[in-house]
C-alpha cells in the first residue's frame, strides 16, 4: 500500500518530524512533573513510570503539600503503576526520575522489582541508585534494578539549582 494519498506532490515523508519515544523524551515527561512540584513549592523532583512504551503513572515531589516525608516523586508514581497495572509487582516497568533515587525510593523500587530506573541528576551524597549507596545492585537482594544515570543531567540540575537558589533568597529577604 502506497502512502502517495497522504502527502502531495510539494510534501515529503522526510518533512516530518520524527517523535522518538527514548530515555530523553521519558524525561522530558518527568521533568514536567519536576515542574509542576517546584511551581507548588516542592523540591522540584518529577517521576514517570513506563511500560511496553506507554506511560502508566506520573508523579512529584507533594511532601509539603501532604505533610508526608514518604510522599516523593518515585513513591507516588510507583503507587500509580501498581494500581494502573493491578499489580504490586512492576515488572517490565521503567522508572523515569529527575534525580538519583534516594535510599527509600531505590529500596521501594527493589522490593516492587521495578525493571530499571532512569535518574538524570546524580547524588553523590544520598543517592540510593549508585551515588552513595548502591542498593538497586546491592547482591543480597531478591531483585537488583537496572540503572541508568545522567539523561538530561543538564536540564534536571537546572530546576534543582533554580529552586534552592530561590529558597536561599526567600529566607534572606525574610531576615
Amino acid at each position: 500500500m502506497s502512502l502517495d494519498f497522504i502527502f502531495n506532490d510539494e510534501e515529503d515523508i522526510d518533512d516530518f518530524p520524527v517523535i522518538k519515544f527514548d530515555d530523553e523524551y521519558y524525561m522530558r515527561m518527568a521533568l514536567r512533573q519536576a515542574e509542576i512540584a517546584e511551581s507548588n513549592g516542592e523540591v522540584p523532583i518529577g517521576a514517570v513510570a513506563v511500560k511496553e512504551g506507554r506511560i502508566i503513572a506520573r508523579a512529584y515531589n507533594q511532601v509539603e503539600m501532604l505533610k508526608d516525608a514518604t510522599a516523593h516523586a518515585e513513591i507516588l508514581a510507583i503507587t500509580q503503576a501498581e494500581a494502573a497495572i493491578e499489580n504490586w509487582r512492576l515488572e517490565g516497568v521503567t522508572i523515569y526520575v529527575t534525580k538519583e533515587p534516594c535510599a527509600m525510593c531505590a529500596g521501594a523500587m527493589v522490593n516492587c522489582r521495578v525493571d530499571r530506573v532512569v535518574f538524570g541528576l546524580p547524588d553523590p551524597r544520598s543517592g540510593g541508585a549508585g551515588g552513595a549507596l548502591d542498593i538497586t545492585g546491592f547482591p543480597g537482594m531478591l531483585h537488583q534494578v537496572e540503572v541508568t544515570g545522567g539523561v538530561l543531567e543538564a536540564e534536571s540540575r537546572e530546576i534543582i539549582q533554580r529552586f534552592f537558589k530561590n529558597v536561599r533568597e526567600s529566607r534572606k529577604n525574610e531576615k
